[in-house]
């Protein structure tokens, strides 16, 4: 039987979502320990889109496979009664076997959220990224429309990254002000290695009044990840939806605006 699960987290104690056979704190390693001693078998997970160091979830989707008879309801409390304080099942839903939360996501969706004062705040540590700089945001929001569409994003992939193709879709992207908070918000059908922290570091130099929104246009030419600016912090970064295909009916993620600490949802409901 194969199951699916929506999951949330707060990644800022955790190195990242992949399990790693030298360290035992990632968010894979916790939620299969759960799961395992739920099915009273050893489970192994997949999910819709690693998670590096410090970043956070609403809405990670995540599959496994089980010959353990058990109850959707058995799965939600028993895997969160497993599981620490910072990461919880949000929903539980049998699939049938050719479902796979990473091959079968359609769109992928981030939020960035930044602090923009001269001060460092008192609160939300880990859930922003303090920017001192005054940025100017619809100079950001020119530069950002420049990333629409299908491109070759090798500029602002990490030297490491490990995917076969540098071409990625951005199907939505938007950058709104609530001060003192910038919220960017981008959607693809996938994302490189850092893309999305390296996106906010170039919009970064924009907002500063160092570079044009034109830089962009030269950054994504040079196809060279020295042409681009610094990766951005990754506290600041979350995953916030992933969507699929109507007919696996899975629970759809209702945005609402709630405080920016822990971004913007209020719950899930049928697709």
């Amino acid at each position: 039987m194969r199951i699916v699960l929506g999951v949330e987290y707060d990644g800022s104690a955790f190195h990242g979502w992949q399990r790693q056979s030298h360290d035992p704190c990632t968010i894979q390693a916790c939620l299969e320990h759960a799961l395992s001693l739920v099915a009273n078998h050893s489970i192994s997970v997949v999910c819709a889109g690693r998670t590096d160091k410090g970043v956070h979830a609403l809405h990670q989707v995540v599959h496994f496979d089980t010959v353990a008879e058990r109850t959707s309801s058995s799965w939600l409390k028993g895997g969160n009664r497993y599981l620490p304080d910072t990461v919880a099942i949000r929903w539980v839903k049998p699939v049938i076997s050719c479902f796979h939360a990473r091959y079968k996501a359609q769109v992928r969706s981030y939020r960035y959220l930044i602090y923009n004062k001269p001060t460092r705040p008192g609160l939300y540590k880990s859930f922003v990224t303090w920017h001192y700089k005054p940025l100017n945001v619809e100079l950001m929001r020119q530069a950002a429309l420049k990333l629409l569409g299908e491109q070759d994003f090798t500029s602002l992939r990490a030297r490491d990254c490990q995917s076969k193709s540098s071409h990625r879709h951005i199907y939505q992207i938007s950058i709104t002000e609530n001060a003192p908070f910038v919220i960017l918000e981008i959607s693809a059908n996938a994302f490189l290695k850092h893309m999305v922290r390296n996106i906010v570091g170039v919009l970064f130099k924009v907002g500063e009044g160092e570079k044009s929104p034109q830089w962009v246009e030269e950054v994504l030419a040079a196809k060279n990840r020295c042409s681009a600016a610094v990766t951005a912090p990754a506290q600041g970064l979350s995953l916030i939806d992933v969507q699929y295909p109507k007919e696996y009916d899975l629970p759809v993620l209702v945005k609402k605006e709630v405080p920016l600490c822990i971004g913007f949802y209020s719950g899930f409901q049928k697709g």
